[in-house]
């Protein structure tokens, strides 16, 4: 298709639908629908089944069709005759359905006229094929549809030969020009019925086949591709349950066509490279919110499927980095999920670079809140102001680091949200970053070791997991919470390895409770969960599930699991009676759920519950609701992929270039955690004014090393190693 091709001329650019609908006067139908008549239909709420999206702009409230004029215009009745009112010879017989066409081409036959025709030059045959069936939603169904007459009224299967679909689209590409146009006319035709009550399911099956159309790249098609998705976002909750199962059901190629087309089209409404090429943003400011319903769609498509369809990544609009997202995240703040549109609406577009923005900005102006408050406090008082009291202010002891800190912790809990500073007695290091950093390191290093008692470490999986022993007091993990908690807060990552589902668990739910009775980190989680922590027991159980002879006589197992606490074996009923109730072929998918949720939620609850309410006692914010369980473990962990290209690239050298021997020395995991590398000699120095044990010097609170210039790769790896095996504790020059 002609890229310059525009259904539409650009005088009638200018008559989109208005944002508030006008009454609906009825003209006299037209062979085809003039575009005044296109809008006007397509600005018409049916009168039940619909339901609005979360944007004002999109569905508006409808006024009343005005009944039709008497048959001659001329005649003032002033008693209309209703069919209700008719003897019932005279009353003529209403068909609930519409009859759907029989066509019979199946995909062979159509892929051989299109053969002869690409032989021949001659397109007649395939191009009445388009003209017919998209004309209207029963001929798509008519085309389509694996039998006209079978309802196929299920999630499972939506009836449309999807094959087929697939084959007629990817050859209209390479289609003349008249016929792509006839397609697109076709569409409006679809667009512009009118039509009575809920959507039918026939109905349903046209938008599943027409969004899938290849033609919506272009702006000259987004006009209509506009008022396809306007139409398919407008469909009442149960018809979105119906497409959402349907498109998890479209190949892997097709489904990610679909979110990239969505994509493209609101990066383009958003950032249009020529302006001119579409409607003023006044007159469709509805195109983007109509566009993320329907995606929202595929993402929960998506979400549903086990594994995935594509990663949830795919669904990120990297657009979004460069717009006023904490704009957006006020504004949806103020409104919610009412009728003001917002991407936070729909975290899953937002990227995990705004997302940890939008945090580390709430949690900017909650210190600054925090910082004013005290400040306030003190001058009402006419007291004298310390700036210390601006900070959360942690004064530790290496030898007792652990329990320093959980003291610390304990009695300042009203200054969590203040920014963090720490102290190391006796060392006259400068908190300003690098302390805080290297608290976090040794806490966490000393607070997950198993002498501790607190956490067992899953070989396996390399993972750490909650200790189930049972005791009086859980203060301890709490506050381990609070330091998780502390660390996003404050933007530092740590050196953590906990299996995902613990993400998954701090963010069920992810806004605490009002009541603390309320049960939280009570997740839903699965035999994939159990796999990513304990892959032996998961594949124990697994084959449970999946034996083909007697469960109960083969496996002579019960309701019952054993656990070790402490060196004490312990028993435990995974439900009433359970020593006594056999698993068998019947119950063994109810035993393994209940073993699951035993062991990652219940045996550990107490435990969680206080590791839960001390990470939200630091990081309480509605940011929180936005985040996927892997984003929340990417803010406390940081990426598991690096790109060190990327690092290497964003390197600065002083006193060296990055062709100098001593930069070629060193390997890119040697950059790590540097983005200044600086000469400590300065460029040119004679390198015998070294003495021989010169060593590195780091300043971690700029990620900064100074390096000496080394005569031999072998030379800075020693040197390299002696600094890094001797880094613990801090000094001033």
């Amino acid at each position: 298709m002609s890229e310059n091709y525009c259904p539409f001329e650009e005088r009638d650019r200018d008559r989109l639908p208005p944002i508030l609908n006008h009454s609906l006067d009825r003209g006299p139908k037209l062979p085809f629908p003039s575009y005044g008549s296109f809008i006007s239909t397509l600005n018409h709420k049916r009168e039940s089944g619909s339901h609005s999206l979360s944007s004002p702009l999109l569905l508006p409230a409808v006024k009343q069709v005005r009944e039709l004029p008497p048959i001659c215009p001329d005649v003032r009745q002033k008693h209309r005759i209703t069919i209700d009112v008719l003897p019932p010879e005279v009353k003529a017989r209403f068909v609930s359905e519409p009859i759907i066409p029989i066509r019979t081409k199946s995909a062979k036959e159509f892929q051989d006229e299109v053969e002869r025709a690409t032989i021949s030059g001659d397109w007649k045959q395939v191009h009445d094929f388009y003209l017919t069936t998209f004309d209207s939603f029963l001929e798509l169904n008519g085309a389509f549809k694996k039998e006209a007459n079978v309802p196929f009224n299920t999630i499972e299967d939506s009836g449309i030969n999807i094959k087929f679909v697939s084959i007629v689209y990817d050859t209209l590409l390479h289609t003349p020009a008249d016929t792509q146009k006839s397609v697109l006319k076709g569409i409006i035709n679809s667009l512009l019925r009118e039509w009575k009550g809920p959507r039918t399911k026939d109905d349903l099956r046209a938008y599943f086949v027409l969004v899938q159309n290849p033609q919506y790249t272009s702006p000259a098609t987004y006009v209509i591709y506009a008022h396809l998705l306007r139409q398919i976002a407008a469909l009442a909750e149960v018809d979105h349950h119906f497409l959402m199962h349907w498109f998890k059901k479209l190949p892997q190629k097709r489904f990610k066509q679909l979110v990239e087309r969505l994509q493209l089209f609101i990066t383009t409404r958003l950032f249009p490279a020529k302006p001119e090429e579409l409607p003023p943003m006044a007159k469709c400011s509805w195109w983007i919110p109509s566009a993320t319903k329907v995606l929202s769609l595929l993402n929960a498509a998506n979400s549903i499927s086990s594994p995935p369809i594509i990663p949830f990544t795919d669904f990120y609009n990297l657009t979004l980095d460069h717009i006023d997202f904490m704009e957006d995240y006020h504004t949806w703040q103020a409104h919610g999920n009412s009728n003001r549109f917002s991407f936070c609406q729909f975290p899953f577009i937002l990227s995990t670079v705004v997302k940890k923005a939008i945090i580390q900005r709430d949690s900017e102006q909650q210190m600054i809140s925090m910082a004013r408050q005290t400040l306030v406090d003190k001058v009402s008082r006419r007291q004298r102001v310390d700036m210390s009291l601006l900070f959360l202010n942690i004064k530790v002891r290496r030898l007792q680091l652990v329990s320093d800190s959980l003291d610390e912790l304990s009695r300042k809990r009203a200054d969590l949200k203040k920014k963090l500073k720490v102290t190391f007695v006796g060392e006259a290091g400068l908190d300003m970053g690098g302390l805080t950093k290297e608290w976090f390191l040794l806490l966490i290093r000393q607070i997950f070791h198993t002498d501790y008692g607190m956490f067992t470490y899953v070989k396996e999986s390399q993972c750490h997991w909650f200790s189930s022993w049972k005791c009086d007091n859980y203060s301890e993990f709490r506050l381990v919470g609070a330091l998780m908690g502390l660390a996003v807060y404050n933007s530092i990552t740590l050196d953590i390895r906990f299996p995902p589902c613990v993400y998954k668990k701090l963010l069920t739910p992810p806004i605490v409770p009002c009541d603390l009775d309320t049960p939280v980190g009570m997740a839903n989680l699965t035999l994939d969960d159990l796999q990513q922590l304990m892959p032996d027991l998961a594949h124990g159980l697994g084959e449970v599930l999946s034996y083909e002879g007697n469960v109960e006589e083969d496996f002579y197992t019960t309701f019952q699991v054993f656990q070790e606490e402490l060196g004490v074996v312990k028993s435990y009923n995974l439900k009433p009676g359970g020593d006594k109730i056999p698993v068998t072929n019947l119950n063994r998918k109810e035993y393994v759920q209940l073993y699951i949720d035993f062991l990652l939620n219940k045996s550990i609850y107490r435990q969680f519950a206080a590791f839960y309410h001390g990470f939200h006692s630091v990081c309480a914010s509605n940011a929180l609701m936005l985040l996927r369980p892997e984003e929340v473990e990417i803010l406390v962990c940081g990426s598991p992929n690096l790109d060190m290209g990327s690092l290497q690239r964003v390197v600065q050298y002083e006193g060296y270039s990055k062709t100098d021997p001593t930069i070629r020395y060193m390997s890119l995991e040697m950059l790590l955690f540097t983005l200044v590398l600086q000469c400590l000699l300065g460029r040119g120095a004679d390198c015998s004014e070294m003495t021989a044990c010169k060593l590195p010097v780091s300043h971690t609170c700029f990620n900064q090393i100074c390096l000496p210039p080394y005569k031999s790769k072998k030379e800075l790896r020693q040197k390299l190693t002696i600094a890094i095996s001797n880094a613990e504790g801090f000094g001033l020059e």
